[in-house]
């Protein structure tokens, strides 16, 4: 086969043992998607809503979209049930180029940015719970905490896909558990304050309506749910289990976000919830004093903890198929079959993550980074932007995000056409309106993350177009197995 045809997708699922239940997909969406947003971004997306009816309607509109980006997933993971998520659906439809390209923008940048933007999460409510949220702390803790959770992280998943996924299952099952004690103290605080709510309609309290920029903020705090595609070829009876999954995942973390920001509401009111940066450590502080914001710390910890896991556990996958199709990166592909996982895959992802959390969390990585800008004399990074870690890795990487989210979403069309002979035990409702609808969203987002990174944006996009020469290097290497 000439390189220019599409990537020969069909693999060799022997490497693969189908461990995973419906069950513990499931648990794996609902551990990533659910991170850290629901407990900082409900105050921003009401002040930018303008009334709490408008706020509740952003809210819905955002499960939606989401909701279609899952049907549109679940078809083509249905159909293309292989280990590697979007890396199949794009070589299937664009070739084995642009398949390449999303494989090594995952290793090199996406999926460790994503794993630092966890952590430093996890380092900054460990380093609150530990010595208090007043106390003044070296940057050098939060980096050390956030490079420690990832490498305790990636040693439970050496373990084998078994640990991993039991991780996985008890970290949802403790940030459920949390989850209901933001409900529980909302209800509490709701009941038993005296104190008139403020009236809940109009945008005189908000900082003046902008759907769309509450819109980017929902968007983001349901970003996660597509990375069970990553492990399909892991999943038991796939055809089936994955478009359930996902539509369970997507409809319970929607309904999950609904009820808690009626507990904000309810226990903080529209002015006390639009007045609170940190609406949760809010409602539990108020409903139970100094134990209160050590529960919600603890909450996070594990919350961003989960996101960790998943992202390792799902990540990991993409890479062993770009080690599989081509020679360069044929070690991500060794599969240890005794714990059934792929080593060298989370070992390397491990020590790239890392290295961003510290290059971005230090003074010495970030003068790393700005010295062939400088040398260009460009001074287009302003660190001073991005408020630490978390920020400056959200702002560079977002826009790759997307952009690779509309090629995904144009390839259930275009696949549509190419191959319309394609079993699909699932089809996406509402053709041609569903995949539509999720590309516009996606575009959207593209240029909205464009227009807040700006500049930070080529710390993702450089290191992705040192792919394009490594690909005409490697591509000479197909799939093992023929089509």
């Amino acid at each position: 086969m000439s390189s220019d045809q599409p990537a020969p997708v069909a693999e060799s699922t022997e490497r693969y043992l189908q461990k995973l239940s419906l069950w513990d997909t499931v648990n794996i969406i609902i551990g990533i998607v659910i991170g850290v947003s629901i407990f900082k971004v409900p105050s921003a997306v009401f002040s930018f809503s303008g009334s709490i009816e408008a706020g509740f309607v952003v809210w819905g509109l955002g499960g939606i979209l989401m909701l279609a980006g899952a049907l549109c997933y679940s078809e083509l993971a249905a159909a293309i049930p292989e280990t590697g998520g979007d890396y199949v659906f794009l070589s299937r439809t664009y070739g084995h180029g642009t398949g390449f390209l999303f494989g090594w923008a995952q290793f090199i940048v996406i999926n460790p940015a994503n794993i630092g933007i966890m952590s430093y999460v996890f380092a900054d409510y460990a380093v609150s719970f530990l010595q208090g949220p007043n106390t003044e702390t070296s940057n050098s803790w939060t980096v050390t905490l956030a490079s420690l959770s990832v490498c305790s992280l990636i040693f439970l998943n050496l373990l084998g896909l078994v640990v991993g996924k039991w991780a996985q299952n008890i970290l949802t099952l403790a940030k459920v558990i949390g989850l209901a004690a933001i409900a529980g103290a909302g209800i509490y605080l709701g009941m038993t304050n005296t104190t008139p709510v403020p009236e809940t309609v109009g945008g005189e309290s908000g900082s003046g309506a902008n759907l769309g920029l509450a819109m980017v903020f929902v968007l983001y705090a349901f970003g996660g749910w597509n990375d069970a595609a990553f492990v399909a070829a892991e999943v038991k009876e796939p055809g089936r289990n994955i478009p359930r999954a996902l539509m369970v995942g997507t409809i319970g973390i929607l309904l999950i976000y609904l009820l808690i920001n009626a507990a904000y509401l309810f226990g903080l009111g529209y002015q006390g919830l639009l007045d609170s940066p940190t609406p949760a450590a809010t409602l539990l502080g108020n409903a139970w004093g100094d134990p209160g914001q050590k529960l919600i710390s603890v909450i996070i910890m594990i919350s961003s903890l989960g996101a960790i896991n998943g992202l390792i556990l799902t990540g990991s996958r993409v890479n062993v198929r770009l080690g599989m199709d081509h020679r360069f990166f044929a070690m991500l592909a060794r599969w240890n079959h005794r714990v059934n996982a792929p080593i060298y895959s989370l070992l390397t992802q491990g020590l790239i993550s890392v290295a961003m959390i510290v290059l971005v969390g230090t003074g010495a990585g970030q003068s790393l980074l700005e010295l062939p800008f400088q040398l260009l004399n460009w001074d287009i990074i302003k660190w001073e932007d991005y408020g630490g870690g978390f920020e400056t890795l959200l702002a560079a990487t977002a826009p790759l995000f997307w952009i690779f989210f509309l090629l995904t979403g144009l390839s259930l069309i275009l696949l549509r056409f190419k191959l319309p002979d394609l079993k699909r035990p699932f089809r996406v409702p509402l053709y041609p309106i569903t995949p539509l609808l999720f590309c516009g969203t996606s575009l959207y987002m593209l240029y909205s993350s464009l227009m807040y990174a700006w500049g930070l944006t080529l710390l993702g996009v450089i290191p992705i177009l040192i792919g394009v020469p490594l690909y005409w290097m490697s591509r000479n290497k197909q799939s093992d197995v023929p089509n």
